[in-house]
């Protein structure tokens, strides 16, 4: 089915204290997985290409085309989305190649340039009938360890949402990108806090460090995007050394990346009922 924009799902999550499953696309087996788990389920997932994975690939175009094609091709409604962008350029060709969702991150500015910036990209994404994402505060993993003094402040998260228009808020409540093992502890009462001073959606970045029962106390407590990437490469990646251990001598790609897709759409359907998944 065509890709569809985030709103109805970003809504009844919130209204439902539910989740919405957001996953990082690098191979296009991650897109594969994660349409299957869709169609398995009858959940909506959002499919992320991160502006590290753009660097990484070297353009945007041709693995959004691709994914694009598989969600198209899937029974499933599938969000694509532009994940933590800091450059203005690759959000315009994110538009321009149709992605419904995109997250401008302008954190690392000063406040007032974050919320002039932002403000700007919502008013060119909404023309296009896009969402937008931001945040505020600082999520540790990217550009520094995480610490309280950078978690996002309630009073100026209400004015931050007032002044930009944008769809969605990631906070800062004490996840980490990139963990490897999920030890991560929130703080539950930020988020409770949060939830009430802003009336739209939050979003978890760094969920891949925080535990089950963590991820789903939080959307208890008021998330409603839930953000994992690291989780599921660990998941691939421990497939394709598993198969590639049993099977030393195979050289067919196929093999083992077909192992590692069946493993990320294994987990993604168990973590579709973690967070109890719209």
């Amino acid at each position: 089915m065509p890709l569809v924009t985030p709103h109805d799902a970003l809504r009844r999550a919130r209204r439902e204290r539910r989740g919405l499953a957001a996953f990082n696309v690098i191979q296009l087996e991650h897109a594969e997985a994660y349409a299957a788990a869709a169609e398995a389920t009858g959940c909506t997932i959002v499919l992320q290409i991160s502006q590290n994975a753009v660097r990484y690939r070297g353009a945007l175009a041709p693995l959004a085309k691709a994914v694009t094609a598989v969600a198209e091709a899937s029974s499933a409604p599938l969000v694509l989305h532009l994940d933590h962008a800091d450059d203005r350029a690759l959000v315009r060709e994110a538009l321009e190649l149709g992605f419904t969702s995109v997250m401008f991150d302008a954190s690392a500015l000063p406040y007032a340039d974050n919320v002039a910036s932002t403000a700007e990209v919502v008013a060119e994404a909404h023309a296009v009938g896009a969402a937008v994402e931001a945040e505020l505060g600082e999520i540790g993993g990217k550009d520094g360890v995480h610490a309280p003094g950078v978690r996002t402040d309630p009073k100026e998260a209400a004015e931050f949402v007032r002044d930009t228009g944008v769809d969605s808020l990631a906070v800062a409540v004490g996840s980490s990108h990139a963990m490897l093992e999920r030890t991560a502890v929130l703080d539950l009462d930020l988020i409770d806090e949060l939830r009430k001073a802003v009336d739209v959606p939050l979003v978890l970045h760094g969920s891949s460090g925080v535990p089950d029962a963590t991820l789903t106390a939080a959307i208890r407590a008021g998330m409603t995007k839930i953000n994992i990437a690291t989780h599921l490469n660990h998941a691939l990646t421990d497939a394709v050394r598993n198969y590639l251990a049993e099977h030393p001598t195979v050289v067919d790609p196929r093999k083992y990346l077909g192992a590692g897709r069946a493993a990320m759409t294994e987990e993604v359907i168990r973590l579709l009922g973690v967070l109890d998944a719209v």
